[in-house]
């Protein structure tokens, strides 16, 4: 269905000419799924902007056809090449893409029915009602409750798995031949997750409709995909059936992949964190790109570039590799190779934590209710109000994290911003929350900026929560300048630079505006601002969803590192049970406002007695293999 050759992009940064993809091959069936993974920054979601061409204004193929079956020509269409006015009904009407981060991807001034309605009209033959009556069914079919009302609804209205989902019927109800998902699931509770998924190989089987998804969820990819294709720095270094890429990973950077996974077993263990990170596209390589983060470096690595080598077997499907190892006909070096770690089972029938003694609460939160007023009329007057959080109690003991979890939409991330003090004029809120003994409801003024240097937030959406006219110096400098004024210019720099480390950024990074970075590393200058001004606890909402296996194996790995230094405690706000299973001490889950089960994590992760627990669990992803092409 979809061909591409030989692709080449580049970038032109103040850097240097970035070479974002160097030479990428791909060949994608009618009706299959080929899962495209790796870091952030190695190319992913600029290899599906290629695809679309909607390349950022100082980006150009330099190189490459992207050829896609034509059926009306009885031929293949190379899309690099076609006028734009034709590409237009390609791009929606042929090609739909599920953008990474909706809240830069829908329109902010229009409801998100008109832009549903908008690709309907502009890709089928439905207008008016009909077209309105369709946008209603997609969004009712990808989980959106009351779609009928929600259909006039801005997009700031919705949670950020809302407008994930919105962006999915989008792209969905024009009913396209090939989908490019750029971490489609990213932003979903694990329920709706599974929703979605379903939903892609319902359509897939129905029409044929081909996907690359592109995602670093490798427990999604084992059980979406049927073909797995790693990249790394801009090239691939691994294609390979995906039961065959999950049993026996073949580049010791796949390896290392499989090995940063958090979960139960690993709860009591540094997790195995890939040193470093991806070398910048300026660079002119001279050897194997992954050599200086590679356990297996080898003295000629340095100075050899490798190519593709296929590793299988007589008669087994291809495996190609791009390593070093696998030079001698490709099957030589391949026994010494370690394979994957063997995957969790679908449910384990116990957990076993090591769970310390409770400390004394830093927080406590009591009976908080959180009401947003509705308006109705010219005038927008108050009609009524809606219960976001309706009697949410719970505690966080010192040095201790407690993670929140539930489906979207049911007042997680509400919580966290009531509690850091961000909704006192949208809503109104009652109840408790206890730092230290103090009300941080009834605080102000310099009271309240003390608390707030106690007390931190990592937002769930890095792009809209960065300042998009700072450099990250300035984005990390602006809270140390407001919080920590006893802090001269040069300890400011030192803790910033110290930060930028810890968080596995470069320090050129620091020069650069939000908009040069990927979602992944937005996410981590997220991360190193939160921490910057020391806080006591840190509101975690989703502070990992947008990092890949190996960063959010090393941010895991500094969350908890700075606990047992610091006594640092987590609000932990997440979908992620992995995560939720390695960090959490405490579990508490929502649903509609409420608290529905409480306590400990191997209580209510290996024992749970609430059906909507249950189903949560059940619909937790595993690295189970993968379907049949």
């Amino acid at each position: 269905m979809l061909r591409i050759d030989n692709l080449k992009v580049e970038l032109d940064s103040e850097a240097g000419l970035v070479k974002a993809i160097d030479g990428l091959d791909l060949a994608i069936r009618r009706g299959e799924t080929f899962a495209l993974v790796g870091e952030s920054g190695c190319g992913k979601s600029m290899t599906a902007l290629a695809l679309m061409r909607l390349l950022p204004d100082n980006g150009t193929v330099a190189q490459g056809r992207v050829l896609l079956d034509d059926e009306d020509r009885h031929g293949q269409t190379d899309v690099l090449s076609l006028p734009e006015a034709r590409m237009r009904s390609v791009r929606g009407g042929r090609i739909g893409m599920i953008f990474q981060e909706p809240s830069t991807s829908l329109n902010p001034v229009m409801k998100v029915g008109q832009q549903i309605v908008e690709a309907i009209e502009a890709h089928t033959a439905l207008r008016g009602e009909a077209a309105r009556a369709k946008a209603i069914e997609w969004l009712r079919r990808v989980g959106i409750p009351e779609p009928e009302r929600r259909i006039d609804e801005y997009p700031f209205r919705m949670s950020g798995g809302q407008k994930q989902r919105v962006m999915i019927a989008m792209t969905l109800a024009t009913e396209p031949d090939f989908v490019v998902a750029d971490e489609p699931t990213t932003a979903l509770d694990v329920t709706i997750q599974k929703q979605i998924l379903d939903l892609l190989r319902d359509l897939q089987r129905e029409q044929g409709m081909g996907l690359l998804l592109i995602t670093h969820d490798l427990a999604v990819v084992s059980g979406m995909a049927h073909r797995v294709a790693l990249m790394y720095a801009g090239q691939i270094i691994e294609v390979a059936e995906a039961a065959e890429f999950f049993a026996h990973p073949r580049h010791p950077y796949a390896r290392a992949l499989l090995k940063a996974l958090p979960d139960a077993q690993r709860r009591n263990q540094p997790l195995a964190a890939i040193a470093g990170t991806v070398p910048p596209l300026t660079t002119h390589f001279t050897g194997c790109r992954f050599a200086p983060r590679c356990e297996r470096r080898m003295p000629h690595c340095d100075s050899t570039l490798p190519e593709l080598v296929d590793t299988s077997a007589d008669g087994q499907s291809p495996h190609p590799v791009r390593c070093l190892l696998y030079v001698d006909d490709g099957r030589a070096a391949a026994a010494p190779a370690e394979s994957a770690p063997p995957p969790l089972p679908a449910r384990a029938a116990t957990v076993a934590f090591a769970d310390q003694a409770v400390g004394a609460p830093l927080l406590q939160v009591s009976d908080l209710k959180v009401r947003f007023p509705i308006r109705k009329g010219a005038l927008q007057r108050v009609a009524g109000y809606f219960n976001a959080v309706d009697g949410v109690s719970f505690q966080v003991g010192a040095g201790r994290t407690l993670a929140l979890v539930g489906e979207s939409g049911c007042g997680k991330t509400t919580t966290g911003k009531a509690i850091v003090q961000l909704l006192r004029t949208q809503a109104r809120i009652e109840g408790r929350a206890l730092l230290d003994g103090s009300n941080l409801f009834e605080l102000n003024g310099d009271a309240l900026r003390a608390a707030r240097q106690q007390i931190q937030i990592i937002f769930q959406d890095p792009f809209a929560s960065l300042n998009p006219r700072m450099r990250v110096y300035d984005v990390l400098e602006e809270g140390l300048i407001s919080l920590r004024t006893e802090m001269d210019a040069g300890a400011r720099k030192q803790r910033i630079e110290a930060l930028t480390d810890q968080v596995g950024l470069r320090r050129e990074a620091l020069q650069r505006y939000p908009h040069e970075f990927s979602g992944g590393q937005r996410q981590r200058i997220a991360i190193a601002r939160a921490l910057a001004v020391q806080p006591r606890l840190i509101v975690c909402d989703e502070p990992t969803s947008a990092l890949d296996v190996s960063v959010q194996a090393q941010v895991l790995n500094l969350l908890k590192q700075l606990q047992r230094e610091l006594g640092i405690s987590y609000l932990f706000i997440t979908h992620n049970i992995g995560v939720v299973e390695y960090i959490a001490d405490e579990v508490a889950v929502m649903q509609r406002g409420r608290i529905v089960e409480q306590g400990t994590s191997a209580q209510v992760l290996s024992a749970p007695r609430e059906a909507y627990t249950q189903t949560l669990l059940a619909a937790v992803p595993r690295l189970i293999g993968a379907p049949s092409a």
